[in-house]
């Protein structure tokens, strides 16, 4: 027997061994480190859990502290949402639970902009308080009516026309026991049909640039003069 063939011999014996022990080897290595499916729960603490309290909340699930401690309460909330969505209710948060909190997230945020906008656009509306009225002014220097309500809406980027008469020509017609916060109001005073205008800010209340008073002031739609001369309201902010 030659030397040629004896290596060939060993190289192939070498060969076999080497590829059994990788086949032993293999399932080890992938055991070792199994993908996890849990992203949050109980025992954790960190923002991603503020997160998860937070939407909880909003959706009704969750009444305990805001503290991003994944705890008993968190869990038992966790646990009815993932019931009432058809999840696993194991109470902790995986890619799928996750997902779906997500999608309800972005769906709250959409569902709470128009509202969010309202409440901004009524609180610079009450910052311009007291600023003089003045016949065709649409700045803070001085408002007449219809340059109050435009000045405010350009601000956020929700362009108006500029008179009165043409901004009620804009948005849905709005019933005045459906109004709500950020909802234009309207009235016939100096000439017939919309001539004055202001901004519906709750509690059965406007503010306007008011001609009679020399200023931006709030004003209750009960109010006798008002009352007798309202024409109707539109609702201008998108979403609601």
């Amino acid at each position: 027997m030659n030397r040629f063939f004896i290596h060939s011999i060993m190289a192939v014996y070498l060969l076999s061994i080497a590829a059994f022990l990788s086949i032993l080897t293999v399932p080890a290595i992938v055991m070792a480190s199994p993908p996890s499916n849990v992203i949050l729960k109980i025992g954790m603490k960190n923002e991603l859990v503020v997160k998860l309290q937070t939407i909880l909340s909003e959706q009704g699930y969750y009444t305990g502290n805001i503290d991003g401690d994944f705890g008993i309460a968190t869990q038992q909330a966790l646990m009815e949402f993932q019931a009432e969505h058809h999840l696993v209710p194991d109470g902790a948060a995986g890619v799928q639970t996750m997902t779906v909190l997500r999608e309800l997230d972005i769906q709250s945020s959409r569902d709470q902009a128009p509202n969010r906008l309202a409440k901004q656009i009524t609180s610079l509306a009450k910052q311009l308080s007291n600023v003089p009225y003045v016949w065709g002014g649409s700045s803070p220097n001085g408002f007449d009516c219809s340059g109050y309500i435009y000045y405010i809406f350009h601000y956020f980027n929700l362009e108006l026309p500029r008179m009165a008469d043409e901004q009620y020509e804009v948005g849905l017609s709005i019933k005045r026991s459906e109004l709500q916060e950020g909802d234009l109001v309207y009235f016939s005073t100096y000439l017939p049909g919309p001539s004055h205008v202001g901004l519906y800010i709750g509690g059965n209340k406007f503010i306007h640039a008011s001609s009679a008073a020399g200023k931006v002031i709030i004003t209750p739609l009960t109010a006798d003069y008002y009352q007798a001369n309202y024409i109707g309201a539109r609702r201008v902010i998108k979403g609601f």
